[in-house]
């Protein structure tokens, strides 16, 4: 599979462990460049960014709609697997089941996630969430098997993604960037790709945002409690976590976290 991947290498020698991050529903690999990669660039790691298939510049956008969590695994593991070392996974939303299932199995230093789809459960709630703002566009994203409707406007996208001031200009810019995504992977999330957090053996930090209108800070406080650790909410972000402007305080403490770690 011929897959995007975007990477930057800090200045000077770069800490021995690299960050590897993964998008989540409908983005790519760019979500991190604008904030996260110079952030962390700047501390000295070397970091890596995947698109999933069917994403941003990836192989696979004409079929995207049939591909499968356990397919996105394995993008991960063909990125990670041409670094030196085993990475630290960061994963968004999708992106955190998606670190999950691949910690399962999978060497890494650690895992990150942001805003993730909870195990379990997966995304029933937010599912009914959506209904219950956006009934329309759930119908039609059943009749069409198309995840599109869902984002199919920048207001549709500002309620998914970000705090309700986000700057009009720039979520406009980065809607015109989104595209479908797999109803197959939305079918995983629903609990058919079934995570089992027992098995992840390596650190994890959880982090969630107050203003998620997907995942409540219950769910992700039950995500932080099945890896055995205590879940970190931040206030005045929404789910894009990366982008939204809160963005800096979450890089803060991914960073400090990593440097407890001694990543």
């Amino acid at each position: 599979m011929e897959l995007e991947v975007i990477s930057r290498q800090p200045s000077g020698t770069a800490r021995p462990t690299p960050l590897l991050f993964v998008h989540g529903m409908w983005h790519g690999a760019w979500i991190w460049e604008e904030h996260f990669f110079p952030y962390f660039v700047e501390r000295g790691y070397a970091v890596h960014a995947l698109s999933l298939r069917g994403h941003g510049n990836s192989e696979g956008s004409k079929n995207i709609r049939w591909h499968r969590i356990g397919s996105y695994v394995q993008d991960v593991a063909q990125v990670a697997s041409t670094l030196d070392t085993p990475p630290v996974i960061i994963g968004h939303s999708m992106g955190g089941y998606v670190t999950q299932k691949y910690l399962e199995n999978h060497p890494a230093a650690a895992g990150v996630l942001l805003a993730s789809a909870p195990p379990g459960h997966g995304v029933w709630q937010a599912t009914f969430r959506a209904l219950a703002k956006h009934p329309l566009a759930v119908l039609r994203v059943n009749l069409t098997f198309s995840m599109r409707p869902l984002v199919a406007t920048p207001e549709r996208y500002r309620w998914v993604f970000f705090t309700p001031d986000f700057p009009e200009d720039t979520l406009r810019r980065y809607h015109a960037q989104i595209n479908n995504e797999s109803i197959v992977a939305f079918l995983g999330l629903l609990g058919l790709s079934r995570l089992h957090p027992r098995r992840v053996k390596v650190p994890m930090l959880v982090t969630g945002a107050e203003q998620d209108t997907l995942f409540s800070t219950a769910e992700i406080e039950g995500t932080a409690r099945a890896y055995g650790t205590s879940a970190e909410i931040f206030p005045n972000v929404g789910h894009n976590m990366m982008l939204d402007t809160g963005w800096q305080a979450v890089g803060e403490r991914i960073a400090s976290w990593l440097d407890e770690q001694e990543l």
